[in-house]
């Protein structure tokens, strides 16, 4: 049972960054998605890719991984670019 730690970046469609501030501890898949038979759905018997925790730190999510024994990758925080342009450069 492994588990990825990471800071989620902010979609370029948003402006705001009010979900974007916790870090994350996710479950690799363990099993692959096929469909279902009846409906045609993607599913697994894997319950633990359906588990998302959030934790103020990346310390605390690190804490949390290793208190439960759980192995851990952590993926570093990308840097934000901020590209700064006037209004006016829309029209140029």
């Amino acid at each position: 049972m492994t588990a990825r730690i990471y800071k989620p970046s902010k979609h370029a469609m948003q402006s705001g960054k009010a979900k974007y501030q916790h870090w994350v501890l996710e479950f690799e898949p363990a099993d692959k998605k096929r469909p279902d038979a009846l409906m045609g759905w993607a599913g697994s018997h894997d319950t633990q890719s359906q588990v998302r925790l959030r934790f103020p730190t990346q310390e605390a999510a690190i804490d949390y991984a290793k208190r439960y024994g759980i192995d851990y990758v952590v993926m570093a925080e990308q840097p934000r670019e901020l590209k700064i342009q006037a209004y006016a450069d829309n029209f140029r």
